[in-house]
């Protein structure tokens, strides 16, 4: 009788699903505020540099993460691919986080030095050149596109009030890192970075 007042109650029910959603959201998400293994970087991992993090805003931009997760299971298939499953103390300094399920393309939590910069660059500029079956699009325009590093210095100020630990030294010196630089650059940099913090683990 009870399931059937719910169940013709629209408004009631709607408040019943709201609160088991709510409940359950907590318990999930609540413990990992307070766990440090979620909330504390793991040996070896420090904010990005100027150029990294600047191929991470290229990297957002563009959309990749529409194709590309970074966010390895723990299931045989996909480290026997790909690594060391990810763990959350990678990420903590990704804002927003790159995990996800999305795979078109492969995987990219540990591309890191798998290839040379040049793969890279002609990967990005042309990608069926080096990958005959790829449907990834080119991004030749990055090639041209120069980096302004005022643009870094902002980012690195705004990632600081977040709780990064950049030093004032390093926002003043970004300009100089990324002066001459250019998107693809940055991109390659980004990508050549990642994952390279648990080469033990792999």
């Amino acid at each position: 009788m009870k399931h059937e007042t719910v169940e013709k109650n629209i408004g009631l029910m709607a408040v019943l699903i709201i609160a088991v959603i709510s409940i359950g959201g907590l318990v999930e998400i609540v413990p990992l505020i307070f766990d440090e293994d979620t909330t504390q970087p793991i040996e070896g991992i420090t904010p990005y540099g100027a150029l990294a993090l600047e191929g991470r805003a290229v990297y957002v931009r563009e959309g990749c993460y529409g194709c590309h997760s970074q966010m390895i299971r723990p299931l045989r298939a996909e480290t026997e691919r790909y690594g060391h499953y990810s763990v959350a103390g990678e990420s903590v300094y990704d804002r927003p986080f790159q995990w996800g399920s999305k795979r078109t393309g492969p995987d990219l939590a540990r591309v890191g030095g798998r290839y040379s910069d040049e793969w890279h660059r002609v990967h990005l500029i042309d990608p069926r050149i080096v990958v005959p079956e790829s449907n990834m699009p080119g991004y030749p325009w990055l090639e041209t596109r120069m980096l302004d590093g005022t643009m870094t210095q902002r980012r690195m100020r705004a990632l600081r009030r977040l709780g990064d630990p950049y030093s004032d030294a390093d926002i003043e010196g970004a300009p100089a890192l990324v002066d001459g630089k250019t998107e693809m650059d940055a991109l390659i940099a980004y990508l050549q970075g990642l994952g390279t913090a648990l080469p033990s683990r792999r």
